[in-house]
């Protein structure tokens, strides 16, 4: 790997990843065992968020070394999911007795994951310039 995909960027954004990984994860994890019957959608979508974000972290990684195709599907597939359950969550609040990692835009996290995506699509658009210029 050159010094350029080693960037502050992306290291950052890899931490960020792990992070959110093992947050969801672990929240969605013991929301289910303890308090299933509270808000089953709320926490099942809290492990697809946690889900989302270690397919990312692994997209993300594998960009760096030149793949980015993987890296943008995740990327944009996050950002939906984020879209759609804000929005929902919102819309439809009876949906959402209890947060999800993305409820509100994910407003419980400082609205990171509304942000994460964003940032890691913009990180991406840098790969994808000095491969284009290369060429």
């Amino acid at each position: 790997m050159s010094a350029t995909r080693r960037s502050g960027p992306h290291q950052v954004l890899l931490a960020l990843y792990a992070l959110f990984t093992l947050a969801a994860g672990a929240r969605s994890i013991v929301q289910l065992t303890t308090q299933y019957d509270e808000a089953p959608v709320a926490y099942w979508l809290s492990l697809g968020a946690a889900a989302t974000y270690a397919l990312g972290w692994y997209a993300i990684r594998s960009a760096a070394a030149g793949d980015t195709r993987f890296a943008s599907v995740m990327l944009w597939v996050e950002l939906a999911g984020v879209a759609t359950v804000g929005t929902l969550s919102l819309a439809v609040r009876d949906w959402f007795p209890d947060a999800s990692v993305w409820s509100d835009y994910g407003i419980g996290y400082g609205f990171v994951p509304a942000v994460l995506p964003v940032a890691g699509l913009l990180w991406l658009r840098r790969q994808k310039g000095p491969a284009l210029a290369r060429n």
